[in-house]
C-alpha cells in the first residue's frame, strides 16, 4: 500500500510543479508566452501518444519477438495463464526474445493487449519456481498498469526541455525574461526527469510485491534476479549495446549486472550461485553495504540497487494474497 501511495505521491507532485511552472511562464510571458507553451505541451503530448501506440511494435521488433503457441511451449503458457488469472487481467500474448541476455519483459497499450516475453537466455538459468516468480513480476507489471502510468508523466520533462530550449534561444525585447523562465524550466526538466526515473524504481518494488501477492516465494523471485545477475554479467557488452534503449522493459537492468555481482556475492554465503529461504531471511538483520557510486547510479537509474531490491524481498515473507 506505501508504495501505491508515493507512486500516486510523486505523480501529483510532478503535475503540480508543471502546473506552477505553467503559471509562472503565463505571468512572464503573457499570452504569447501561453500559446508557445500550449503549442510545445500539444507537441510533446503527440510524440508520446504516438510512441505509446507503435511502441509495442518497436519492442517486438527491437527485441527479436516471436509468439509461441501452447503446442510449443505449454509450461510457459501454463504459468502464464495462472498468473493471469489469479491476478485478475486477461492473459496476455506469450513470446520468446531471440537475444542471449537472460531476461524477461512485459509490454502493451491497455489490458487486452498485454504481452509477457521470455528471452533465449532465461530458457535454461531458472528453474521453473524461479521462472514463475519472474513471471508474476511481469504479469504485475501488466495488472498495475505501469505503462501507462510512465507514458503519462514521462511527457512532463519533454514539455519543459523544449520549454527550455525555445526559450534559452529565442530573442525579442523580453530577452531576459525568456533567458530566466528557461534556466527555470531546464531546471524542472532535471528534477521531473529524476522524479520519473525514482518512479520508475518504485514500479519494480511493486511489481516484485506483486509477484509474491500472486503465491510466489520472496526467495524464489530473490534467486531468479540474482542469476539473471550472474547471466547478464557473462554477455557481451555489444549484446547488451543492441538493447540500451530497451533495459527499461526487463526485470534486472543488464547494463549493471558487473557492478551487482560483486555485491550480490555478500549474500550467497555458501557461493551455490542461488539463494535459498535461509539467506534471504538472514538479510533481515544482516547490514547490506552498497558503495557510495552505486548509490549514486541508483539515482540515475530505471531499476532499483539489486542489492537492496533484495533485501527488500526479505520482509515480504508470508505476505497474503491479492
Amino acid at each position: 500500500m506505501w508504495l501505491k501511495l508515493r507512486l500516486y505521491l510523486i505523480m501529483a507532485v510532478l503535475f503540480s510543479i508543471v502546473y506552477g511552472l505553467v503559471v509562472v511562464a503565463v505571468n512572464l510571458m503573457g499570452l504569447s508566452g501561453l500559446n508557445n507553451l500550449y503549442f510545445y505541451g500539444i507537441l510533446a503530448s503527440a510524440m508520446m501518444f504516438i510512441q505509446y501506440m507503435i511502441g509495442p511494435k518497436m519492442v517486438e521488433w527491437s527485441m527479436g519477438v516471436h509468439y509461441v503457441s501452447e503446442q510449443e511451449q505449454p509450461a510457459l503458457h501454463r504459468m502464464v495463464t495462472e498468473l493471469a488469472r489469479d491476478a485478475g487481467i486477461p492473459k496476455p500474448r506469450v513470446g520468446i526474445a531471440r537475444i542471449p541476455i537472460p531476461n524477461a519483459f512485459a509490454f502493451g497499450r491497455w489490458a487486452s493487449d498485454g504481452r509477457v516475453c521470455v528471452t533465449e537466455g532465461i530458457m535454461n538459468l531458472l528453474t521453473e519456481k524461479e521462472l514463475r516468480a519472474v513471471l508474476g513480476h511481469e504479469i504485475s507489471h501488466l495488472k498495475h498498469k505501469d505503462v501507462v502510468v510512465i507514458t503519462m508523466i514521462s511527457v512532463i520533462p519533454m514539455i519543459c526541455w523544449y520549454l527550455a530550449w525555445n526559450q534559452l534561444f529565442s530573442g525579442g525585447r523580453d530577452r531576459g525574461n525568456n533567458i530566466l523562465i528557461g534556466i527555470v524550466a531546464f531546471v524542472v526538466y532535471l528534477i521531473t526527469n529524476l522524479l520519473v526515473l525514482y518512479v520508475s524504481r518504485i514500479r519494480e518494488y511493486y511489481a516484485d510485491e506483486g509477484s509474491v501477492r500472486l503465491g510466489n516465494q520472496p526467495h524464489y523471485l530473490a534467486s531468479a534476479l540474482y542469476k539473471l545477475v550472474y547471466g547478464s554479467a557473462r554477455v557481451s557488452k555489444d549484446s547488451i549495446k543492441k538493447v540500451e534503449g530497451m533495459k527499461a522493459f526487463f526485470a534486472t537492468d543488464p547494463s549493471r549486472a558487473g557492478s551487482e555481482i560483486r555485491e550480490l556475492s555478500q549474500i550467497d554465503l555458501d557461493g551455490s550461485g542461488t539463494i535459498d529461504m535461509n539467506e534471504l531471511m538472514a538479510l533481515q538483520t544482516k547490514p547490506i553495504k552498497v558503495k557510495t557510486t552505486d548509490k549514486i547510479m541508483e539515482i540515475l537509474s530505471t531499476h532499483p540497487n539489486m542489492l537492496k531490491r533484495i533485501q527488500r524481498l526479505s520482509s515480504l515473507q508470508g505476505m497474503s494474497a491479492y
